[in-house]
């Protein structure tokens, strides 16, 4: 299985070097165009280095040169994401505050979270920007190779696989979860905090099946160190094609679509002009060649939309994961 190599390192580079490598000339207003007044913060709800840093630090590179304004990416972590978007939530609709948003604050927390201190009306959807598939994986000394594989053994031998997640709630772990809901079959969930630890206990065998973002699992697969089962998403990656998806594995996961999802959000109270000049904007920078080499080094695939398909996408996206959850029993508290 051949695919291009992945490197955080690479992609950040990238991004920083946007805004002086491919400076783009400020385009002459027409009426009823937005251009911001003062500095525009971009709000990553996560650390810096993952990939909803990496697509901050695209749209920031390619909205200050044309936008005329500093633009610059705050990293506000913590409590799965949902500190950086409460922040957004309850910021100015100006245009000025930006978020990035991703399945776990923006879809899994309105469910599993019993003390959330948002709900989904105080964000404004504007569009996706990029999907990672999650992908499957089990440790070679189990012999399983496949999805079907894996389905057959564990209807002869029940409760007798772990898989692991980067934490509960996570979405790698409700894409285990639902796997077994719709296959009605069992294995023991063990959370580990965080991909890292996730993959080294993997790698180990501490875990027979591993359910994890794409990266960092994918170059364990290509090294022959782990079995690829499948990707989560219903398009075979461009990074794996040789991987097949979870709905070929069997009838039952014929619906199955689980991925990293990577998009823009404002505050609700912001106008049309706003949202709209915004969502001109990330389509010019997917759009770009530079910007599409960075994407496609991540294993992701652009996701441009309009508002609307976007909104209606993050719906559908919660309702998905409060169905999941429902079902697992799942509640949690902020911390």
């Amino acid at each position: 299985m051949t695919s291009k190599r992945f490197s955080r390192r690479t992609v950040l580079s990238g991004a920083a070097a946007l805004s002086a490598a491919a400076i783009v000339p400020r385009a002459s207003l027409g009426a009823g165009d937005w251009r911001p007044a003062e500095t525009v913060r971009i709000i990553v709800p996560a650390a810096a280095g993952g990939s909803t840093d990496v697509m901050g630090r695209l749209l920031a590179a390619h909205l200050q040169p044309i936008w005329g304004q500093s633009v610059i990416v705050e990293n506000r972590s913590g409590a799965g994401g949902t500190i950086g978007t409460s922040e957004v939530a309850r910021a100015k609709g100006d245009g000025h505050t930006i978020l990035i948003g991703n399945p776990g604050p923006n879809a899994i927390a309105f469910s599993i979270f019993k003390n959330l201190t948002y709900k989904a009306d105080q964000l404004q959807p504007v569009t996706n920007m990029i999907r990672i598939p999650n992908i499957v994986s089990a440790h070679p000394s189990t012999g399983i190779k496949s999805i079907p594989e894996l389905i057959a053994y564990l209807k002869k031998n029940p409760d007798k696989l772990t898989y692991g997640s980067s934490g509960t709630g996570q979405s790698p772990h409700l894409t285990g979860a639902w796997f077994l809901q719709l296959t009605g079959l069992k294995m023991t969930h063990v959370p580990f905090r965080g991909a890292g630890p996730a993959l080294q206990a993997g790698l180990a065998g501490d875990i027979q099946i591993l359910f994890d973002n794409l990266y960092p699992s994918l170059p364990q697969v290509q090294d022959g160190k782990l079995n690829g089962l499948c990707v989560t998403t219903p398009e075979r990656s461009d990074s794996a094609p040789n991987l097949p998806t979870m709905r070929e594995g069997a009838p039952e996961l014929a619906k199955f679509d689980v991925s990293s999802w990577f998009g823009v959000f404002l505050p609700k109270t912001a106008p049309a002009a706003v949202l709209d000049e915004l969502n001109r904007q990330v389509k010019a920078m997917l759009d770009r060649d530079d910007v599409k080499k960075n994407i496609a080094s991540m294993g992701a695939r652009a996701d441009y939309g309009s508002p609307q398909q976007f909104a209606d996408f993050v719906d559908a996206e919660t309702k998905k994961f409060a169905a999941i959850i429902e079902k697992e029993g799942l509640q949690m508290e902020v911390k």
